[in-house]
């Protein structure tokens, strides 16, 4: 038993202004990192750092549920490129014709560039049928994961490491590359590297397949659909202004 109430918790204040301009900065200066991965291979320590900063992320119900299988030989990256390839000739296909070319001269993954891969999974089970939290929405679990992977994200941006996310893949041929078992969902394959360079805005806003919405647009207040009366003033906390993701 613990008589102190207060044992556990530790005092909260604004971080300083150059703490909170570096958060910031991680946040809007984050890209996702496709085709400017140097070969050198990250430090072990370095390494252990990010997957610290994945683990300390938050969880419902304290779950906990990922896992983060690393990939390193060329062999095996070589596999998962080829299942990637395979599927994203079917996501081409998808497209309208006037899009395609488009499509084609866009680089989406690093896989055999980046010289680790990641992928982080979910384990739904690791808590029980019952967990705190996921009792009205089963999507918890996942939900969680990402966190965990923009964790990663924001400290592998921090220490000058590119991270791209690769998401056209079938689940089942990429589980059976990697050996991972039924009933473990695959969130995220991530491929990371030293980079000496990023595009000062997103690599598909640059390359002209979106532009960035503008925020103002997307918020909402009291009702779906519902303007706040008061606007929300463009300017960014500190003067910091919005680079994107």
């Amino acid at each position: 038993m613990h008589d102190d109430p207060n044992e556990f918790l530790v005092r909260t204040a604004p971080f300083a202004k150059h703490e909170q301009d570096a958060v910031y900065r991680a946040i809007h200066t984050r890209r996702d990192v496709r085709d400017q991965f140097l070969p050198d291979p990250l430090p072990d320590d370095l390494v252990r750092r990010l997957l610290e900063a994945a683990h300390a992320a938050p969880s419902v119900g304290f779950l906990q549920p990922w896992n983060f299988l690393l990939i390193r030989a060329p062999e095996t990256r070589s596999l998962v490129w080829e299942a990637f390839a395979r599927a994203n000739a079917e996501a081409e296909a998808m497209f309208p014709e006037e899009r395609r070319n488009a499509y084609r001269a866009l680089k989406l993954e690093g896989i055999r560039k980046a010289p680790l891969n990641i992928c982080v999974t979910c384990d739904p089970d690791r808590a029980g049928p019952v967990v705190l939290g996921r009792t009205h929405d089963r999507r918890m679990d996942a939900f969680s994961t990402v966190c965990a992977i923009q964790n990663l994200w924001l400290a592998a941006r921090a220490e000058g490491v590119g991270l791209g996310w690769v998401s056209i893949f079938h689940e089942a041929e990429l589980k059976a590359i990697l050996g991972i078992p039924d009933g473990v969902q695959i969130i995220g394959y991530l491929c990371l590297g030293f980079v000496n360079e990023l595009y000062a805005t997103p690599e598909l806003e640059v390359k002209g397949w979106r532009k960035r919405l503008a925020l103002e647009d997307l918020i909402f207040e009291g009702r779906w659909g519902q303007r706040p009366e008061t606007p929300v003033t463009p300017a960014v906390a500190g003067g910091r202004e919005p680079q994107g993701s």
